[in-house]
């Protein structure tokens, strides 16, 4: 079975929301957040697999593509990987590699996990998505890029009055910049 890693940038006060500027993606190409960078793409080359809502697909599907100078490696990560967007209005996705799953989503990734012979498969942004895969048990691992910042307001990933009881620390790194990797399983 594959790994579904939720991998987020959260702030330390929780909020995966960006709400204020904390988190800028092409910042990532800069000397100072070159370690960073570093550890995304060693995370991108273990997966073969980006899961998105619609929303957030269609915010990177009006974005990335345009980025013509994109020096992160970022923009043509994501025009070759393959891209699940989850939705129930979509129906052509308009972006190389992509492939709506219009069915229930806990089925759809379910089904999606058990293919035989995949990498990772990663969702990001998503928080609708994530609520919904996370209350459905289907994470196997937590990836948080958390950002030394507190932004006082926005969306969590986790849903209310979720919990899980215990997890388990897989990696920790910090980074230059401050930003620390914190990665998890369920125990």
């Amino acid at each position: 079975m594959r790994t579904l890693a939720v991998t987020q940038n959260v702030t330390v006060d929780g909020a995966v929301e960006m709400i204020t500027d904390w988190f800028d993606p092409q910042g990532q190409g800069t000397a100072g957040m070159s370690d960073v960078m570093e550890e995304s793409l060693r995370q991108d080359s273990r997966a073969d697999a980006l899961l998105v809502g619609r929303r957030t697909f269609e915010d990177f599907r009006g974005y990335w593509p345009l980025q013509t100078g994109d020096t992160t490696g970022i923009t043509a990560y994501l025009n070759r990987v393959r891209k699940y967007v989850v939705s129930g209005s979509l129906t052509d996705p308009q972006w190389e590699n992509s492939t709506v799953l219009g069915g229930d989503p806990v089925e759809e990734v379910a089904a999606l996990k058990a293919r035989e012979g995949g990498k990772d498969i990663v969702l990001t942004g998503s928080i609708t998505l994530a609520h919904t895969l996370i209350a459905a048990g289907l994470v196997d691992e937590y990836r948080f890029f958390v950002y030394p910042v507190v932004q006082g307001r926005g969306r969590r990933l986790f849903p209310e009055g979720y919990e899980i009881p215990r997890l388990r620390l897989l990696e920790s790194k910090v980074f230059r910049s401050g930003i620390m990797l914190q990665r998890y399983v369920p125990a």
